[in-house]
């Protein structure tokens, strides 16, 4: 993944499929999301409510807005993976996530509703993730702009996602001084 210096949209860079993915990695990015509630809880620890209310780049979200839209993204992956592995092949469904972060519930809600929302969520998905058997990895969804993805990619894109929205509440603390 190459970080662009200076593009706050991407502090930890893009997300690119993996080519091959071993168990060990698996097993790594399993790691990430089952460590990402208490990463965000850190992140937003001590903020005041002015500093929940500032956007995490210009243009970009709220630190608000990004706790509330994890468990939103991370429910949308949990019951994605859940269709792949009771289904063949399904088919999802995108959603607009501008358009979630603007609702009421993602502006004005408190954080910690999300962060309680997270812990919960995570647990159970993490449960799931490491209970998969290895050719559980293999399934595979078809996602109306990539085409087939397996799994274990999902997974990948995940631990990236975690990583991704934290860095964007770490790494305003940091060039504001928070």
């Amino acid at each position: 993944m190459d970080t662009v210096v200076g593009d706050l949209r991407y502090p930890v860079g893009k997300w690119t499929r993996p080519d091959d993915v071993s168990v060990a990695q698996r097993a790594e990015w399993i790691g990430e999301i089952a460590a990402m509630p208490a990463k965000l809880h850190a992140a937003v620890d001590g903020l005041t409510e002015e500093q929940l209310d500032t956007q995490y780049r210009p243009g970009g979200w709220t630190v608000r807005q990004v706790v509330h839209h994890v468990p939103d993204s991370h429910m949308n992956a949990y019951i994605r993976i859940k269709l792949a592995l009771t289904e063949p092949v399904p088919a999802i469904k995108t959603y607009e996530e501008a358009e979630w972060a603007m609702l009421p519930d993602s502006r004005d809600t408190p954080i910690e509703t999300s962060l309680t929302l997270l812990d919960a969520l995570h647990e159970r998905w993490v449960l799931l993730l490491r209970a998969m058997a290895q050719e559980q990895w293999a399934r595979t969804l078809l996602h109306p702009q990539w085409g087939e993805v397996r799994l274990d990619h999902i997974l990948s894109l995940y631990a990236w996602h975690s990583r991704h929205h934290v860095a964007h509440i770490t790494s305003l603390r940091e060039r504001e001084g928070w």
